[in-house]
């Protein structure tokens, strides 16, 4: 025991030695974490990385109640090499660049109504688009009659920030042609066929009006890829003309909100004398639709995967998963999944696979 104790001695100091070393050298260590950290945010496609196929995914799955888990609503679509971004709901543009997916990529913008909490980042969107990729041309912004005031008015709010950037950085940086949006109004008739967008060969991009009353007009998108379809449902109580676009998807990313749980927060705002509050949790269970209505909507059109989003309330834990699902998962025989924020479903092209990750954890 005398024998080991000076050695046990020596390796006691030699470990402080070493930690103290570490611990001056932290700002040293710090920086080349923060380099491997850019290197990979700055050196890589994700997009090139994924297979072929369609993959649909979740910059944002919260609803306007704060949830510091989740983004407002945004749903990023790739095709392909095409990556398309539905709604922009706020923080969702940072969620979108956590997933690796840069705002610079996006070759348009489909909003599915003007709601403020779908439209929160659009000028984000629009001013990373153009500086952050150098966008020779403004980005292509989908959506119902009112898409151009609500493009003109964030272009508005952003004019100041235009010119300033054009003159710290110079054209070449930020070309001038490239700034905001480009908007490409469509109607949305409940009385008229769907409204075909992109027409191509391998790619289809279809909106159809949903039952947002009073919000009007408001759409959800169908999105075909090489034979895979995912259906966007965008905000809506059940709907017939969403039912017709999601028959045989392979992918529905539908809104849900739990009128249970809705309950629990009007109760506490009724006794926290909160009326507004409470009157606002009593009027949007009209224009929602619930967790086992879009399990049912999914199981009679034969769907496979049945995503939620836009999620209210807000679930600050994975225990009230099963409280906001209800029956769900004895309605919907397909696969069901509390949407997350960095969600990714993959359907590579050729195969019946359906693949998840997770991209905020997979990047960071």
């Amino acid at each position: 025991m005398k024998r080991l104790l000076p050695a046990l001695l020596a390796v006691l100091v030699l470990a402080l030695v070493l930690a103290g070393g570490v611990w001056l050298m932290r700002g040293r260590l710090a920086v080349a974490a923060m380099g491997r950290i850019y290197a990979k945010a700055l050196g890589h496609d994700a997009i090139a990385e994924l297979p072929d196929g369609l993959h649909v995914g979740l910059c944002g799955s919260g609803s306007p109640l704060p949830d510091p888990s989740r983004a407002g609503p945004c749903t990023v679509v790739i095709a392909g090499r095409r990556m398309f971004v539905v709604d922009a709901g706020e923080g969702s543009v940072r969620r979108l660049s956590l997933m690796g997916f840069q705002p610079g990529q996006a070759s348009a913008l489909f909003l599915t109504h003007y709601h403020s909490d779908h439209i929160a980042d659009l000028g984000e969107l629009m001013l990373q688009h153009w500086a952050g990729g150098a966008a020779a041309a403004p980005l292509p912004i989908y959506g119902p009659t009112g898409v151009d005031q609500v493009v003109q008015g964030f272009e508005a709010a952003y004019a100041l920030d235009r010119g300033y950037r054009i003159a710290h950085h110079g054209p070449k940086v930020v070309p001038p042609a490239g700034f905001g949006g480009a908007p490409h109004g469509f109607a949305a008739d409940r009385a008229a066929p769907d409204v075909v967008l992109i027409d191509e060969p391998d790619l289809k991009v279809i909106a159809f009006p949903v039952d947002h009353h009073p919000v009007e007009p408001a759409v959800g998108y169908l999105f075909v890829y090489k034979g895979h379809r995912v259906v966007v449902s965008g905000d809506t109580a059940p709907s017939a003309r969403l039912e017709a676009a999601a028959r045989g998807a392979d992918v529905l990313v539908h809104e849900a909100l739990a009128p249970n749980l809705v309950a629990v927060q009007r109760q506490e705002a009724l006794k926290a004398h909160r009326d507004n509050l409470a009157a606002i949790f009593h009027d949007i269970l009209s224009y929602h639709t619930t967790p086992e209505q879009a399990a049912a909507i999914a199981e009679r059109d034969h769907v496979r995967y049945l995503l939620y989003t836009h999620l209210i309330p807000p679930l600050p834990s994975t225990a009230l998963y099963p409280a906001f699902l209800g029956r769900s998962g004895e309605i919907f025989h397909g696969r069901i999944r509390v949407g997350e924020d960095g969600d990714l479903l993959s359907l590579p092209t050729g195969s019946q696979e359906i693949r998840l990750s997770h991209r905020l954890r997979t990047f960071q």
